[in-house]
């Protein structure tokens, strides 16, 4: 889009970039970097706020310490998001480009958490980060190990683990799992509401459907006297972080392990949404500016923990929505960055949140969590399944990433340190995704195509409330 004269800026700040060059470099008017930044916001919002409230479900927090960490989830995000977009030394893309709190590592974390409390869960995501920034390189420089039949796989598993999270909130984690009357009636109300919405609603509003069936969902709970409205009173309503609020960090080896091994999905997952920006405003990427990126997304995750909050990685939603209104600016991102960063400074909004019943969020989170692994199945669909064992590859690793899923106890009887591991459906689908895409694939001298020849392009298609590529 461009914009009228006098409302462009030449580029001076990305390293070899000449004057003017660069469509991510325009500056479009004030009142437009507003309502574009709010767009932005409304297509992330529900995304950013949904892994604190596993998190915090998972190690029982109470509903000021859930605002706390919803709080934390989007100021991490606005700041690191503003890193992303103008770029600090060797962190950020410098392209239009949103992070928040990522899905893929939430099984493993909530595995973590409930064994082990909050501090394991930070100091893991804290070596993990420090991992992933050592790494991002050498990342950029792998790229052909993560083609679509591996980073689709795992995706895929990542949207249907955290399935019976959705679920867990509609029974309200009744030992039984037989939702109460009740619960069966907000959970498919807000449901129904979200569908309905998606289908009227166009553009930003309807990308916003998530986050507005939540609205109406509390609202008819708050009509069935199901929302207590006390909490939200509760502690302040402007605040600055408290670092390590839960306590100093814990570095447990094999949780360690599992994030390490979370972070290069994360990164891998980065690559993938790195590359469909850089398609969609037209700009060239090379392997520096990957590695970048990469930085930025991986530094999340040492951020995070340090505010209380959680690792984090690209939106590719907020990429669906650049393709929509063809806005290309950077500063248009950054500028929802900065409204996300005085969002988390009032916890009273975290609070509001908090308050939302379980069965409500249910209802959205089947959306929500179905869309990461339609996102997943939207990727295996550019995979080519001819002449090749690609078909093999995506069906064991699925095998293996549900496993956990279907029997959570089947790695019980391995070493401790083992089953926290491989307790994560992400973990042995990624790793046998990889194994298997090197075996068939890359063995012999030579890498085989994994993807479909290129079509004539058409329409992309959309998905409700789509998290990621969450890749989420």
């Amino acid at each position: 889009m461009k914009f009228p004269k006098g409302g462009s800026a030449p580029a001076t700040d990305a390293p070899g970039s000449a004057v003017g060059e660069r469509p991510e470099d325009e500056r479009p008017p004030l009142r437009l970097m507003l309502t574009y930044g709010v767009q932005h916001i409304l297509a992330l919002y529900a995304g950013v706020i949904t892994p604190p409230l596993i998190m915090a479900a998972a190690v029982g927090l109470d509903p000021v310490e859930t605002g706390l960490i919803i709080s934390a989830a989007l100021l991490v995000s606005g700041l690191m998001t503003l890193i992303q977009t103008l770029g600090v030394w060797r962190f950020g893309m410098r392209m239009p480009l949103v992070i928040g709190a990522s899905f893929i590592p939430i099984t493993a974390m909530t595995a973590i958490g409930e064994s082990s409390g909050l501090p394991a869960v930070f100091g893991a995501s804290l070596v993990a980060g420090l991992f992933g920034i050592l790494i991002a390189p050498v990342m950029a420089s792998l790229i052909r190990f993560f083609p679509p039949v591996v980073t689709g796989s795992v995706i895929t598993v990542v949207g249907l683990a955290l399935i019976p999270v959705a679920v867990g909130w509609i029974t309200e984690n009744d030992a039984s799992g037989v939702p109460t009357d009740t619960g069966l009636l907000l959970g498919g109300a807000t449901l129904v509401m979200i569908l309905v919405l998606s289908k009227v609603l166009r553009g930003v509003w309807g990308r916003a459907s998530i986050l507005l069936g939540l609205v109406l969902g509390t609202l008819l709970a708050a009509a069935l006297g199901q929302v207590d409205f006390a909490s939200v009173g509760e502690g302040a309503v402007f605040s600055l972080p408290t670092p390590f609020h839960f306590g100093p960090p814990e570095f447990q080896i094999a949780a360690i392990i599992t994030m390490c091994i979370m972070m290069i999905v994360i990164l891998s997952e980065g690559m993938a949404d790195i590359l469909a920006v850089s398609a969609v405003v037209g700009s060239k990427v090379d392997g520096r500016r990957l590695a970048d990126g990469l930085r930025a997304d991986a530094a999340t995750a040492v951020v995070g923990p340090l505010l209380n909050s959680f690792p984090g990685s690209t939106f590719s939603q907020n990429i669906g929505l650049i393709a929509l209104n063809k806005v290309k600016s950077r500063y248009v991102v950054a500028t929802g960055a900065a409204l996300l960063v005085a969002m988390g400074l009032f916890p009273i909004l975290g609070r509001v949140v908090a308050m939302i019943p379980s069965p409500v969020l249910g209802g959205a989170g089947i959306v929500l969590f179905g869309s990461v692994a339609a996102a997943g199945i939207q990727t295996l669909a550019k995979v080519d399944y001819e002449g090749n064992q690609n078909l093999v590859i995506v069906a064991v690793s699925l095998g293996f990433g549900v496993l956990s899923i279907a029997a959570p106890d089947f790695f019980a009887g391995f070493p401790e340190w083992a089953t926290m591991i491989l307790h994560s459906g992400i973990v042995t689908a990624t790793a046998s995704a990889l194994i298997l895409n090197v075996f068939f694939n890359v063995l012999g001298g030579r890498d085989r195509r994994t993807e479909k020849p290129v079509e004539e392009p058409g329409p992309a298609p959309e998905t409700v409330g789509s998290e990621a590529s969450d890749r989420s």
